[in-house]
């Protein structure tokens, strides 16, 4: 029990947090090297080697907070989220898929919680997630509607972009990016149906202006709630740590005055 708390602390180090992050972003910079030919002729054997060396620390790494945290391994998220990658990573005949071997760049997104601000952008991304949710219903509500429309009325004219509800879909999505929606698509639509802004206007300005707009807004709060409640938690601790140091205090002026009595 004694070792495992000593280890457990060593882990949890900022000198040994800081090792992990720098193993972490080197294995994701010698993945992107291992796309490059050029490189892989001159260097291949010692990105190989340098990449192997990178996956027996990843092992390292989890066998030694296994016997630290045993159980207690499995209930962080990040745990779970590490032993799946360097599991992939060690997979029989792994090395043969690349979709599988390039997994492990996935790694490089535990900078985030070392990182303060990132963490703070993810936890309020997260927390935005249910609001998100009902907002994305919303514009697929709006998208079917406009999709059934768009494909009544243009279909026949237009087939290769409203010619079924996934291709009238697939445009709208694309008006509503504004990607090469005027001339690309909208204008060519008007010259046969000259009305046909009467559509097109009122639904960029519901999903582009609206919609998408109330997703940032949804973000924004979220984040912010997060910076808040971090700024909370950090004011409570460091009260925490006033109340303590002055009980300190309190406890050693009344043991002198307890002391200067008997004298």
């Amino acid at each position: 029990m004694f070792f495992s708390t000593r280890l457990e602390k060593f882990l949890e180090t900022a000198g040994f947090s800081r090792f992990i992050t720098a193993v972490i972003v080197v294995n994701a910079v010698l993945l992107g090297m291992e796309t490059s030919q050029t490189l892989m002729a001159r260097f291949g054997p010692l990105i190989e080697a340098l990449d192997k060396l990178c996956l027996v620390i990843f092992v390292v790494e989890l066998t030694l907070k296994m016997v630290a945290q045993r159980l207690r391994f499995f209930v962080y998220g990040w745990n779970l989220f590490d032993f799946f990658i360097v599991g992939i990573s060690l997979v029989p005949g792994a090395q043969g898929f690349s979709v599988l071997r390039a997994l492990r760049i996935l790694r490089v997104l535990r900078v985030i919680s070392v990182a303060p601000r990132l963490r703070r952008v993810v936890e309020g991304f997260i927390t935005a997630l249910p609001g998100m949710g009902s907002v994305f219903f919303l514009m697929a509500i709006i998208f079917y509607i406009g999709a059934v429309i768009s494909t009544k009325l243009f279909g026949a004219a237009f087939p290769e972009w409203f010619g079924t509800l996934g291709l009238s879909a697939y445009s709208l999505f694309q008006i509503m990016t504004l990607e090469s929606w005027s001339m690309g698509i909208v204008r060519p639509v008007m010259e046969v149906y000259p009305w046909a802004w009467a559509f097109f206007v009122p639904f960029i300005m519901i999903t582009t202006f609206a919609v998408v707009n109330l997703l940032v807004g949804l973000i924004v709060n979220s984040m912010q709630d997060a910076h808040q409640q971090e700024e909370g938690d950090r004011t409570d601790a460091y009260r925490d740590e006033v109340l303590t140091r002055l009980e300190a205090i309190e406890r050693r002026l009344a043991e002198s005055a307890g002391t200067g009595g008997k004298k």
